[in-house]
């Protein structure tokens, strides 16, 4: 492998292990620039980068590295040389499948104005039984703007499509008034670090004259203003403004506003005052429209039978990101290992990439996420204490450790304070049951995964 197909193979694995912002933060622009018999150097956009990536990624990355080129033992890093290129990832075919979707990295331009990424449309949007609520709600605002739906809340699981919706209706919109109107995107986490520079540089007039002036307000990821007094408080007042001069104002979440336990009352309620909607799992035949639509317009040149896009929509049914990108890391292998892409051949390497990911989990991390979720003492739950509160994420922590992890039950027992393993076994039919009746639960376990795959 050259050193461009060397890297882009680790993205497409790396793409998968850490948060989107965290990878498009800091491993934009990067790339091996050097390669000797036992060391790699990788090139990144600034020194903050570099030291940042040297000290939280080093062992993830070089650990990744050594899956395609096991004599590397060690990585040294600098900031990009001006004088040789970036990788940059087009829309060009390269001889490793490049990856569009699921990299993001620089072949779809931000617009300077809106904050909108061109990459988000409705022409590349899957609407199925899981997403037609939201996906109905969403094209009735943008045909009565600031009157219907308005505030307009989308929820749901992690890696469902809520980012793409929202920001297919900021082109949208933008599409349709051209310049006539003011449209502006903003992550929660972009938001809550504009107040407090604001507040830090005393320049808030600045930080409420950007938002509150606009005609669109979309605004993602609203769970993380939970906890966040001064960003609260702005927000509310930003929120009232726009609403008080019918501006339109779009907000997406991972949970229902229900279960934004931190969050201001006085902002929950101004959520749950206009139109919730929700995201579910993507049913069977929406993955496999997905796996189509994405090999139609990224993989022409490449073939999957039905029976084996079944395979990989059956290994993979809640996270359509998680979907995309195991299409995109088998397609990459199967062109740097030379294979025919049997059904035979795709089974063996889904079990391969499954498993892979499965081993570097650690039970304490799982321990450790569940506790945090619920907000409760990590030894609480590995204690015999019988309170209430501790049942239920006791109870996760078992299905957990044998439906992702494939610990026995004798195992788990073992690993929780020695307890009977029939508890265990108890545990895990209990959660199974309720996950087929309780969509709120199937939220929570899903938001818990999230947490454990982006900390591994």
């Amino acid at each position: 492998m050259d050193n461009k197909e060397l890297w882009q193979s680790v993205l497409g694995e790396l793409e998968l292990q850490i948060s989107k912002p965290n990878f498009q933060t800091w491993f934009k622009n990067s790339s091996i620039t050097e390669k000797g018999d036992d060391y790699v150097v990788v090139s990144l956009e600034s020194s903050f980068a570099q030291e940042w990536v040297e000290n939280k990624y080093d062992k993830l990355i070089l650990k990744l590295i050594r899956n395609f080129e096991p004599e590397i033992k060690e990585i040294h890093y600098q900031v990009q040389p001006q004088n040789k290129p970036v990788v940059v990832i087009t829309k060009k075919k390269t001889e490793l499948p490049s990856e569009i979707d699921n990299l993001n990295i620089s072949e779809f331009s931000i617009d300077q104005k809106t904050n909108l990424n061109s990459r988000y449309t409705f022409q590349n949007f899957i609407v199925g039984s899981n997403n037609e609520l939201a996906y109905s709600a969403t094209m009735a605002v943008i045909q009565e703007l600031g009157k219907k739906y308005n505030p307009l809340f989308i929820y749901g699981g992690v890696g469902l499509g809520k980012t793409h919706l929202v920001q297919a209706a900021g082109n949208e919109l933008r599409k349709i008034y051209k310049n006539k109107i003011g449209i502006r995107y903003v992550s929660t986490e972009t938001f809550v670090n504009e107040v407090i520079n604001g507040i830090k540089n005393k320049r808030m007039d600045d930080v409420k004259n950007k938002y509150r002036k606009v005609d669109v307000l979309i605004i993602d990821d609203i769970q993380f203003i939970a906890g966040k007094e001064k960003t609260q408080e702005e927000f509310f007042h930003t929120f009232n403004t726009l609403y008080e001069n019918n501006k339109q104002i779009i907000i997406s979440s991972d949970r229902s506003p229900y279960l934004l336990s931190t969050l201001e009352e006085r902002l929950r309620s101004r959520f749950e005052g206009g139109m919730v909607a929700d995201i579910s799992y993507p049913d069977f035949e929406t993955r496999m429209a997905i796996l189509k639509l994405k090999i139609q317009t990224q993989h022409s040149s490449i073939f999957l039978s039905d029976d084996i896009l079944s395979l990989i929509a059956e290994k993979f049914p809640y996270n359509i990101r998680e979907l995309e990108g195991a299409l995109t890391r088998l397609l990459g292998i199967v062109k740097i290992r030379k294979l025919n892409p049997t059904k035979e051949n795709i089974g063996a390497l889904l079990n391969e990439i499954t498993n892979q990911r499965i081993m570097m989990i650690a039970p304490e991390l799982v321990i450790k996420s569940v506790a945090e979720f619920y907000n409760i003492p990590e030894k609480d739950l590995i204690s015999h204490s019988r309170k209430k509160e501790l049942i239920k994420p006791r109870q996760i922590v078992m299905y957990l450790l044998r439906e992702y992890l494939k610990y026995s039950f004798p195992t788990i027992a073992r690993k929780l304070g020695d307890r009977d393993h029939t508890t265990i076994l108890h545990a895990y039919n209990k959660i199974n049951q309720d996950l087929i009746k309780n969509h709120l639960l199937t939220q929570e376990i899903n938001l818990i995964k999230e947490k454990i795959y982006n900390r591994h």
